[in-house]
């Protein structure tokens, strides 16, 4: 009897144990931040800036390509600009599905990089400012990568790679538009 109750007492521990590591990952879909949340945040203490839309053909398509890879799915992204600052929310597919994140830059450099929505399964820490932080100050180099390294997170390579490359894209665009 002794022995019967101390095994169902294991069983259930076990159990709540299973139950909660199971349900991390998938509690770690979802979005995080609004675009207007993240917009705010950005400008503060002022308006946001009017939505301005960029074409992506020619030059600036190939370059994208470059940076990414593949192609970018969408003909145009929209962004948000006041003098030499501006904000950009991207996409990219981690393993399967999209990340959704935000992007601040002043002066060609990354002063704020959020994941705003995250709909994979695993490599969700990269919503954390511990990784997010490794952004800040980073620039472009003459063949539009990141001037530094960002370290990984195990298990979490895709996602990594995509929030990598989607800051050079930000980096990228907004050399283009504050050169015009």
């Amino acid at each position: 009897m002794q022995y019967r109750k101390h095994a169902i007492k294991v069983v259930s521990v076990a159990f709540c144990l299973l139950v909660i590591f199971i349900w991390t990952p998938v509690s770690a879909k979802g979005v995080y931040k609004t675009n207007s949340q993240f917009l705010q945040e950005s400008f503060p203490g002022q308006e946001v800036p009017p939505t301005q839309t960029l074409w992506l053909t020619g030059e600036i398509k190939d370059g994208i390509k470059e940076i990414l890879g593949h192609n970018y799915v969408k003909l145009r992204v929209k962004y948000w600009r006041d003098k030499n600052s501006t904000a950009w929310v991207l996409e990219e597919i981690g393993k399967e599905r999209p990340i959704t994140a935000g992007f601040f830059i002043d002066q060609g450099k990354l002063k704020k990089t959020e994941v705003l929505a995250f709909r994979e399964s695993r490599g969700w820490e990269i919503k954390h400012p511990f990784f997010t932080r490794q952004f800040i100050g980073a620039g472009l180099n003459v063949k539009n990568k990141l001037d530094r390294n960002i370290d990984g997170i195990t298990g979490a390579t895709l996602s990594v790679s995509a929030m990598t490359r989607l800051s050079q894209m930000a980096l990228y665009l907004h050399q283009h538009v504050t050169a015009q």
